[in-house]
């Protein structure tokens, strides 16, 4: 059940993420997918970094989701700017 409540995150922080950053880094639901499940790993990496202890819990999850994926936006944006319109 975890792989499906990560699925349910990753779709969740891509998609707002997207409304956030805007532009066209990523289409489709599949990518917006794995924008926010690679945005959640580097979300939890950030937070871990930068010392925050996050409790358990959706929102949580789905907060250090998003700026994870807002960040692995941006990366993508730098990495490919003529796909920023």
């Amino acid at each position: 059940m975890d792989w499906l409540y990560w699925i349910i995150i990753g779709f969740l922080a891509g998609a707002l993420s997207g409304a956030v950053v805007g532009g066209r880094t990523a289409r489709g639901c599949l990518p917006n997918i794995i924008v926010g499940i690679i945005g959640a790993f580097v979300g939890g990496w950030l937070a871990q970094k930068l010392g925050f202890e996050a409790g358990p819990g959706f929102l949580t999850a789905l907060i250090v989701a998003i700026v994870g994926a807002i960040v692995v936006r941006l990366i993508l944006g730098l990495i490919n700017p003529r796909d920023r319109t």
